[in-house]
């Protein structure tokens, strides 16, 4: 479901807190090599704290929007700027949230069976439970809302 709404080396923020709370990757400027592995790592280790008896189906699915928004970056800009992270744990909610320097938004494209590409944005709109993007000075951030079970 796409509801297209505005919520609110790398060097790592962590939150204060294990449980709750706000972490954020930042991303050396116009270097996109290795962005999506080091981002979904970092997503990887954020929800193993925040739920360590996560299953692997909701680790994957975390993993994937991850790396579909980095990839995108990478792609379609000079890389990721930061990746956030915010979780709530009283609604089960991760915002992943990743922020570039090129201000044209993501859109759902029609794509041919035979086409490699262009499916990412189709595939966070499957799994997330909201997505969408802001201005963000010269960029854009591009982010996805997940329920986690």
């Amino acid at each position: 479901m796409t509801n297209v709404r505005a919520l609110g080396g790398p060097s790592v923020r962590p939150s204060t807190s294990a449980t709750c709370g706000h972490r954020r990757l930042d991303f050396p400027p116009g270097d996109p090599q290795g962005c999506v592995r080091r981002g979904t790592d970092f997503s990887r280790r954020a929800l193993a704290d925040w739920r360590p008896t996560a299953g692997a189906m909701t680790v994957d699915n975390v993993a994937l929007v991850a790396a579909e928004l980095l990839t995108n970056a990478a792609n379609h800009a000079s890389g990721p700027t930061t990746l956030d992270l915010h979780y709530g744990p009283d609604t089960g909610l991760l915002h992943i949230a990743v922020t570039d320097t090129h201000p044209d938004p993501p859109r759902l494209r029609t794509v041919r069976p035979e086409e490699p590409h262009g499916r990412g944005m189709h595939i966070i709109d499957h799994i997330a439970a909201a997505w969408g993007h802001r201005p963000n000075g010269t960029g854009k951030t591009v982010w996805a809302t997940l329920h986690l079970p």
